[in-house]
């Protein structure tokens, strides 16, 4: 939104146009199944699109995706997540406890101002960032709310100019290259010491707290919350009535959602973006590529399961729900990968075993 694809409302339209038919129609094809059901509170759950998943799918073509269509699923499953988590807070939000959201508000309103003034320490920030996310937890809102809401307060524009950086930079380094720096002598030469504060200070002036915030989080989220995430939610008992589980209505409008509805509305609504000139194909991308990438967006594994332990209380229908994210996303990452497959061009550095040179008979 700042720096990225979605900064430009030109660029932006097409990747949030083809996201919203990607949430609307799954969600249509749920309710029609489940309309009447016990199931009717999950119309949520196959609207969502797990970006690391479907990058992943994507990653494993190679050279052959074009630039654009990485750049167009990647807009387009954020504005997925972003729409997805907007879903969580006004429709899967059941009690507010208006004391935590106030006091959460508190917390976003003081890191807002330490921002306008200039005050960018990361450990002011790390404090600020974890009252604000557990104040919303508390609160009942979910907790994803916060992140967005933080996301659009820290700062991830640097804030030392290029010019500012370098004339510092240059000049601390010739300090120091023209002393006699060992790796103990600035414990007694006090410019020394001076000049390596005054060089790391310009450093981090240069890293914008967000990044930098976003570095120290990702060992933590990759390694460990992520794990444990899926470890905790996506176990699914197989038993006899596993297929009877697959066949009721809860996951049949999951399955038919993630994988139709997702690529049904991805491909009708970036149609209808382009052909009202309001958008443009990106460059090197085709539409059978794109209807492929609707594909992968059917791929709703993370937030899906968000949106079910939301949904649903019932473990009956918590599970019917699992079953549906998993063989939905299954499903749509073999087809997506297949499609795809045969849809792009064929790297110029493969070489097809059927054009090398074959070894003749030996004659008589």
């Amino acid at each position: 939104l700042v720096v990225g694809e979605l900064s430009s409302s030109r660029r932006a339209i097409l990747p949030i146009t083809a996201a919203v038919g990607g949430m609307l129609i799954p969600a249509a094809v749920y309710l029609i199944l489940n309309f009447d059901g016990d199931g009717v509170r999950g119309w949520g759950v196959p609207m969502a699109t797990d970006i690391a998943f479907a990058l992943g799918v994507l990653a494993l073509l190679g050279s052959r995706v074009p630039p654009a269509l990485k750049v167009f699923i990647t807009a387009l499953a954020i504005a997925d997540d972003l729409g997805a988590i907007a879903v969580l807070a006004i429709f899967y939000t059941e009690q507010i406890i208006w004391i935590d959201v106030i006091i959460s508000i508190a917390f976003l309103a003081i890191l807002y101002g330490l921002v306008r003034l200039n005050i960018r320490r990361i450990e002011f920030f790390a404090i600020l960032v974890i009252g604000a996310w557990a104040a919303m937890l508390l609160s009942g809102i979910h907790a994803t709310v916060a992140g967005i809401l933080l996301a659009m307060i820290i700062p991830v524009r640097a804030e030392i100019k290029r010019e500012e950086f370098l004339t510092i930079g240059y000049e601390k380094l010739d300090e120091l290259t023209g002393g006699n720096l060992t790796t103990d002598s600035m414990i007694h030469d006090h410019q020394q010491m001076k000049s390596i504060i005054e060089l790391h200070a310009a450093s981090r002036r240069l890293r914008p707290p967000g990044l930098t915030l976003e570095r120290y989080l990702h060992p933590v989220v990759v390694f460990v919350i992520l794990p444990l995430f899926a470890l905790t939610n996506a176990g699914v008992p197989i038993t006899d009535g596993f297929f009877d589980t697959l066949l009721s209505p809860v996951a049949l409008g999951i399955v038919f959602g993630l994988v139709l509805g997702k690529q049904m509305g991805v491909t009708l609504f970036s149609w209808l973006a382009i052909r009202s000139g309001y958008a443009n194909m990106p460059a090197g991308v085709t539409w059978g590529q794109i209807y492929g990438v609707g594909w992968l967006t059917g791929i709703g594994f993370t937030m899906s399961l968000f949106i079910t332990e939301l949904a649903f209380d019932d473990p009956v229908l918590l599970n019917q729900a699992k079953v549906g994210i998993l063989v939905a996303s299954l499903v749509a990452g073999v087809g997506g990968y297949l499609v795809l497959r045969r849809l792009l061009p064929v790297a110029e550095d493969v070489v097809s075993w059927r054009a090398l040179p074959q070894k003749q008979p030996a004659g008589d």
